[in-house]
C-alpha cells in the first residue's frame, strides 16, 4: 500500500543543501482581474521527477490510522488517526478549490523537531484532504502540527481559498525539548483583498497586529518562545518573526526576497526603491513590504508570466556577463555558489530555474460551483519551458502524460510530459536565444487556445451541472483536462522534431509557408548561420584581444 501511496504521489524534495528551492505568488480576490484568488507554486529541486498526484475522497472507519512517511525522504514517521471523511485532491487543489503550497527557509537549525510526526508535505496532502477553506486548513494544519509535532525546517506556507488568500509560517520547537511540552511556533496573516504577495525561500513576515484576530493568528507561544530562548527581548507590539526566527542575511534577500522584488516589481514601479534589499549587500537597506496593492487588476495570464521571470529589466537581470554564454541564455548551473582564489561568488537565482520538477498557478472562484471553479494551470518541467494545461479541481483521473506507467527519474518515456518537456527545454537552454522563439510560439498558441476556450468548456459545464448533477459536469471537465494534456504532450513531441531539424549543427533551416524550403532539386534549401551575438563577439575579442584577429 506504501509503494502506491509514494508511486501517485509527488516527490518534492527539499534538501538542507537546497532549502533556496520553491516560489509562491498570491494575488487577492480584490487585485485580480476577474475576482479570482491566485496562487502559485514551483516546486524545484534537481534530480526530482514529478507526476500529477490524486488522493481520491473516501470515508473511514473509527480508529483507521494513517501511516506518516516523510515526503522528502521517505522515512516512516509514525501515524495519525484518520479522519472520519476526506476530501478529493488534485495536485495541490481539493474539491473545495483549496489550494496550499511552499517554500522552505530554513530559519533557525536548533528549531528542527526531528520527534515530530509531520513533515511539511506530509502537512499539506493531509490537509488538503480534510479542509473546506483556507481558515480550515490552518486551524487542521497547525492542530496537527501542535498535536504529533512538525519535522521540517522553517516553511512558509500559501494557503488560499475562493475567498481569502493566507501567508503562514511554521517552525518547530525543539530548542529545548527537556523544558517544554511545545511541539510548533506560528503565525498567519491574511492577505488583503486588493493586494498581491509573494515568498521566495525567506521567511517574510515581520511585526503582526496581535489584536486584529480576523486577519492575524499566531500560536500562544509565538513571542514566549522567543523570549525563552533569548532570541527576543522588546514589547510584545514590536516582535518580528522573521528576525526572532530566521533574520535575512545576504543570500535570504539576493537569492530569495529579490524573486518577490522583482515579481512586486511588475505591478508597481516605485518598489525600485527596494532594490537595494533585493541586492542583499546594504545591511541598512529598507525592507520590503510583506504585501503591495497592484497599479492595475492582475491576471492569470500575468501570473503566469511572472514565473517565467528572469529579473529581465532589472539590474539582476542575466544578460549581460559571460555566464550567459554564446546564445544569451538567462539560467545559471548550480551549485549557486562558487570559489575563486579563495573567494566566495554566486549566480543570480531567478523565479524560472531549470530544476523545477512541477509549476503550476491556481485560480480559485466564488462564484462558480467548485466543481468548475478550481482550476490548477500546471506543467510538468520549468515555468519558462511549458505550456500550462487546466486541471479542474473535481478531477479523478489523471492524464496519463502526468502519471505514466514506467517512467521514472532514471527511465525515459516519450508518453511522459516530464521528460518529453524537459527533452525539449536542454535543447534549448544552452541555444536559448536561437531556439527559445521557436519554444514560445508554440507554448503561447497553446495558452492562449486555452484560454479562448475556457469561458465555452465552462459554460458548457455549467449548463451540464444544471441538467444533469455536478458529478456530470466534473466528469466533463475531466475528459477534457486530460484531452488538453495529451494533445500538449504531442504538441511538444512535434515541437522536438521540430528543433533538431531547424537548428541542427548550431545553423538555422530557412521556411516557407510553415514549411522547411527546399531547392528546385529537392534537397534543403541553403542554411542561415546566424554567429554569435553583439554581446559575444565584443566579449570573445575583449577577453583574447588580437589572438583571433585578421591581419590587414
Amino acid at each position: 500500500m506504501r509503494k502506491l501511496f509514494f508511486i501517485i504521489c509527488l516527490f518534492v524534495s527539499a534538501a538542507v543543501s537546497d532549502v533556496m528551492a520553491c516560489t509562491n505568488f498570491i494575488v487577492a480576490k480584490g487585485a485580480s482581474t476577474d475576482g479570482s484568488v491566485i496562487c502559485t507554486y514551483n516546486a524545484d529541486d534537481y534530480g526530482m521527477f514529478q507526476n500529477l498526484c490524486h488522493f481520491s475522497a473516501g470515508t473511514h472507519a473509527k480508529g483507521e490510522m494513517r501511516k506518516i512517511y516523510d515526503w522528502d525522504t521517505d522515512v516512516y514517521h509514525g501515524e495519525i488517526p484518520e479522519a472520519s471523511v476526506t476530501y478529493n485532491v488534485i495536485g495541490n487543489i481539493n474539491e473545495w478549490q483549496v489550494t496550499i503550497g511552499e517554500t522552505t527557509y530554513g530559519g533557525r537549525e536548533e528549531m528542527v523537531d526531528t520527534t515530530g510526526i509531520l513533515d511539511y508535505g506530509s502537512l499539506i496532502y493531509v490537509t488538503l484532504q480534510r479542509a473546506k477553506s483556507a481558515r480550515d486548513a490552518i486551524k487542521i494544519m497547525t492542530t496537527l502540527a501542535e498535536t504529533y509535532g512538525y519535522n521540517s525546517e522553517g516553511e512558509t506556507f500559501t494557503v488560499c481559498d475562493p475567498n481569502e488568500a493566507w501567508i503562514v509560517e511554521m517552525m518547530g520547537c525543539a530548542s529545548d525539548r527537556k523544558a517544554s511540552k511545545e511541539r510548533v511556533v506560528w503565525v498567519a496573516m491574511r492577505i488583503p483583498d486588493n493586494a498581491i504577495c509573494g515568498h521566495a525561500n525567506q521567511s517574510r513576515i515581520g511585526k503582526f497586529n496581535m489584536k486584529d484576530k480576523d486577519n492575524v493568528l499566531f500560536s500562544k507561544n509565538v513571542v514566549r518562545y522567543a523570549r525563552q530562548n533569548g532570541w527576543f527581548t522588546g514589547k510584545d507590539a514590536d516582535f518580528s518573526w522573521k528576525m526572532a526566527y530566521a533574520k535575512p542575511d545576504f543570500s535570504g534577500r539576493r537569492i530569495c526576497d529579490a524573486r518577490v522584488w522583482s515579481f512586486f516589481r511588475k505591478f508597481d514601479k516605485s518598489m525600485d526603491r527596494y532594490l537595494p534589499w533585493a541586492l542583499g549587500k546594504d545591511p541598512d537597506a529598507e525592507d520590503m513590504p510583506l504585501w503591495i496593492v497592484p497599479d492595475h487588476k492582475v491576471s492569470v495570464q500575468e501570473v503566469e508570466a511572472c514565473m517565467r521571470d528572469h529579473f529581465e529589466g532589472t539590474p539582476l537581470s542575466l544578460d549581460q556577463d559571460l555566464a550567459q554564454g554564446a546564445w544569451d541564455m538567462p539560467y545559471r548551473p548550480t551549485p549557486l555558489y562558487f570559489e575563486v582564489d579563495g573567494k566566495k561568488y554566486f549566480n543570480e537565482r531567478p523565479t524560472s530555474t531549470q530544476q523545477t520538477g512541477f509549476s503550476y498557478v491556481s485560480q480559485m472562484r466564488s462564484w462558480l460551483p467548485r466543481e468548475i471553479g478550481g482550476v490548477l494551470w500546471w506543467g510538468n518541467d520549468d515555468g519558462n519551458m511549458i505550456a500550462y494545461t487546466p486541471i479542474y479541481c473535481s478531477m479523478t483521473i489523471q492524464p496519463e502524460c502526468y502519471n505514466t506507467p514506467g517512467a521514472d527519474a532514471v527511465t525515459f518515456s516519450d508518453k511522459n510530459a516530464f521528460w518529453v518537456c524537459n527533452w525539449v527545454s536542454n535543447m534549448v537552454y544552452p541555444r536559448y536565444a536561437q531556439m527559445f522563439p521557436s519554444l514560445k510560439e508554440v507554448r503561447d498558441s497553446l495558452e492562449q487556445s486555452y484560454f479562448a476556450k475556457q469561458p465555452v468548456i465552462e459554460k458548457e459545464a455549467q449548463t451540464i451541472y444544471e441538467q444533469q448533477g455536478a458529478e456530470a459536469a466534473a466528469t466533463f471537465l475531466n475528459k477534457y483536462s486530460v484531452e488538453v494534456a495529451q494533445q500538449m504532450l504531442e504538441r511538444w513531441r512535434l515541437l522536438a522534431y521540430y528543433l533538431i531539424v531547424k537548428y541542427n549543427d548550431m545553423a538555422v533551416k530557412p521556411e516557407e509557408n510553415g514549411h522547411f524550403k527546399r531547392t528546385q532539386e529537392g534537397l534543403g534549401a541553403k542554411v542561415v548561420r546566424p554567429g554569435y551575438s553583439e554581446y559575444t563577439r565584443r566579449a570573445l575579442v575583449n577577453q583574447t584581444g588580437e589572438k583571433f584577429a585578421i591581419p590587414q
